[in-house]
């Protein structure tokens, strides 16, 4: 939960939690900071409690540049030069086909500017399921107002790009350029259930992918490729046979304060998931799934 959010050196900072106070960029995956020891003064200084701040290093520098503490995070990242490179040498056949079967059922695809028919069209695909990927669908029951704060972000370095099924969109996906151009990132995508069978998903990665090799920017990058100890699921699968590589980072931890620094010493700035064993946290998901899947069942019966 966000708690604040301050502008320092020109920058949307993001604070979260309560006894341990955490700040990060906001949109840290498309946004760096210039200077990250002139950012660091003055957060210690701007008059918000800030216990620990944290940053994720640039693609595609790889290796540790600045001696902060650091822990590894990852992304999904495909390399783009042209189009036909990818569609022929970096993905799989089956992603391919899939992607061809959205036009071959009358699917069309077109950028979307930021407003009233783009706001409806998330509303109903966001609202269509209350359950998804196994699990409680956060965004059901989204409001137009919602949706305008929920996507609305980044406007100036943002393009929408929506499937439409006649005069219905029945996807979209959202691509937040970073502040250099170098890279793309896939902030949203989501397609109507009911239209699974025309793979608007794909074909929306593709249209990604034709977006990035039009403008030259080298890297599409689809959040992280695994989040903490989680072994691979469908959706890593998914970035996979569609061409997206796993890209370790340095994230690094620069303690603000004597509770910051043993937070950090301690582990406390992970998620309680990310201290369990893999083998049981396989085991919550398992059973969330089940859950899930009778409560799907029950309602269907009522």
């Amino acid at each position: 939960m966000v708690n604040a959010m301050i502008n320092v050196c020109g920058k949307d900072i993001k604070i979260e939690g309560k006894l341990i106070r955490i700040a990060h960029l906001d949109g840290d995956k498309y946004t760096f900071p210039d200077d990250p020891e002139a950012l660091l003064t003055a957060l210690r200084s701007c008059g918000t409690r800030i216990d620990l701040f944290t940053f994720l290093q640039k693609l595609p520098e790889t290796s540790p540049k600045y001696r902060y503490p650091m822990e590894w995070d990852n992304l999904a990242a495909l390399p783009v030069s042209t189009f036909d490179h990818w569609w022929t040498h970096q993905i799989r056949s089956f992603p391919r086909n899939r992607a061809r079967q959205a036009e071959k059922k009358g699917v069309t695809f077109r950028e979307v500017p930021f407003g009233e028919e783009l706001l409806k069209g998330i509303c109903e695909i966001y609202n269509e399921c209350p359950i998804r990927l196994g699990k409680h669908f956060p965004h059901y029951g989204m409001s137009i107002e919602r949706a305008r704060e929920y996507a609305g972000t980044f406007l100036d370095r943002s393009i929408y790009i929506g499937a439409f099924l006649g005069d219905s969109m029945i996807g979209f996906i959202k691509l937040v350029v970073n502040e250099t151009g170098t890279y793309a990132c896939l902030v949203h995508i989501l397609s109507m259930v009911r239209h699974k069978d025309k793979a608007p998903t794909n074909a929306l990665i593709a249209q990604a992918v034709r977006f990035c090799a039009e403008r030259r920017i080298a890297y599409l990058v689809y959040e992280n490729f695994s989040y903490g100890k989680k072994q691979g699921d469908s959706l890593s699968h998914f970035k996979e046979v569609n061409g997206f590589q796993r890209v370790d980072l340095p994230r690094y931890f620069v303690p603000l304060t004597p509770v910051g620094k043993a937070a950090f010493r301690l582990g406390l700035h992970r998620r309680l998931v990310d201290h369990l064993p893999e083998s049981v946290a396989a085991k919550l998901r398992e059973f969330r799934r089940a859950w899930y899947g009778r409560k799907i069942q029950q309602t269907t019966e009522a």
